[in-house]
């Protein structure tokens, strides 16, 4: 037989074939086949949780990023990689987005303090309205309240919060303003998004912004007006006209999302974009403690000192224009007589041993004794400092040259 016959000869067809050099036969294949079709993997329920549990998205609140650079210098330089900012101790990402501290925890407040009845009815009504469905009723979404310094604005919505059980999500005045354009608008979107998940998850939940006067509005020609004040304003408003889709910049997609009821402190709200305050948008409530909001405030005050409320109320007919802070820097000032005893007794030249880790612990005072006489002396003499102040302008007699300045007998008389 030639090479051209053998190559058209067929090779018989045996009844095994081979698998890496090892023959499987039809019955290994068959059962292999039946093995098969009985396997099949089975999801495991919601309640059923492996030992690694705490690594699952939704219980997992560690953030990777914030950890290394937690964990900065805690074990020997040799281990930390690169030094400088591109070393391996540095997070990769550290912006408001990885690190959310907006949400505010008030149970460490102490009960007994006075909420003043008006407040906290307009506080009480303005987010029971945000959170029901009125049919044809255009509900305010902005609730500013706005008054004289140091009335305890911010004090009295914290305990209005408290009282309804609403931990809210906190912006200040400084993060109104940033070096980049744009930055707090898309803040006070993403901080909006933030309460609206913790109402979804099924919590009371706010948006507090304090002195909003103070980072967006224009007080005179003396403060410039840039594209992060009118960001604001803008972005505000448009919260304001559509509560419910709120994206961040870039994101045009439409997604309906809890309605987040917003209440904003100032001092005078005339200072802001007028379209912003304007009905519809914001409710106005002028806060202007009554007497006896002033006494009630007074009497938390001087609570755990014995004061009893008719030395409260003599104190606080005897300063009627002051504000409420005075008479918590008057408490404050009683201290002065036992952190002068004390520094002496240190000596002025020990007292930064025991003040700063020191192994004694803290220092713990006795409570002074306060008393009527004592309160109104160091009441007279913090009045005394306000009128000193209005009276001799400095920065008037520097500007005008004169070289002489009054001395302090001379300001006291």
């Amino acid at each position: 037989m030639n090479t051209m016959q053998m190559g058209q000869c067929k090779a018989p067809v045996s009844s095994s074939s081979s698998l890496a050099g090892r023959p499987v036969t039809s019955q290994a294949r068959a059962q292999l086949r039946a093995a098969r079709k009985s396997l099949h993997v089975t999801a495991a329920s919601k309640s059923q949780r492996g030992r690694w549990k705490g690594m699952d998205a939704d219980q997992d609140t560690s953030d990777d990023q914030q950890d290394i650079a937690r964990g900065r210098m805690s074990v020997d330089s040799l281990y930390q990689g690169g030094q400088g900012m591109g070393g391996t101790h540095n997070a990769v990402l550290s912006s408001e987005e990885y690190l959310s501290s907006a949400a505010r925890n008030l149970n460490n407040i102490e009960d007994g303090f006075y909420i003043s009845p008006a407040f906290l009815d307009k506080i009480s009504i303005h987010v029971a309205k945000n959170f029901l469905d009125l049919p044809k009723i255009k509900v305010p979404l902005i609730l500013g309240i706005w008054g004289g310094k140091g009335q305890g604005k911010t004090f009295q919505c914290n305990l209005a919060f408290k009282k309804l059980g609403v931990n809210p999500i906190v912006m200040s005045a400084g993060e109104l303003e940033s070096g980049n354009a744009g930055e707090p608008a898309k803040l006070i979107r993403q901080r909006y998004r933030e309460a609206s998940d913790i109402i979804k998850k099924g919590k009371m939940c706010g948006m507090f912004i304090n002195d909003l006067d103070a980072g967006a509005g224009r007080m005179g020609d003396s403060t410039q007006y840039t594209v992060n004040n009118q960001m604001v304003n803008a972005t505000l408003m448009n919260i304001a006209d559509n509560p419910t889709n709120v994206q961040m910049p870039g994101v045009y997609k439409m997604e309906e999302i809890n309605r987040v009821p917003i209440v904003c402190t100032g001092n005078d709200f005339s200072t802001l974009y007028a379209p912003l305050i304007r009905d519809g948008r914001m409710e106005k409530y002028y806060w202007s403690p009554t007497r006896e909001d002033r006494i009630g405030v007074c009497m938390g005050i001087f609570q755990h000192d014995g004061v009893n409320r008719g030395e409260v109320e003599h104190i606080v007919d005897s300063f009627p224009g002051q504000s409420i802070d005075f008479f918590g820097a008057l408490r404050a000032r009683v201290y002065d007589d036992k952190v002068r005893e004390f520094v002496l007794g240190m000596g002025i030249e020990n007292i930064g041993k025991r003040l700063v880790n020191s192994r004694e612990g803290k220092v713990e005072f006795e409570k002074p004794q306060m008393s009527l006489e004592a309160l109104m002396k160091y009441g007279k003499l913090l009045t005394d400092e306000q009128e000193n102040v209005r009276r001799v302008q400095l920065a008037d007699s520097y500007f005008s040259g004169e070289a002489s300045v009054p001395q302090v007998g001379q300001i006291s008389e």
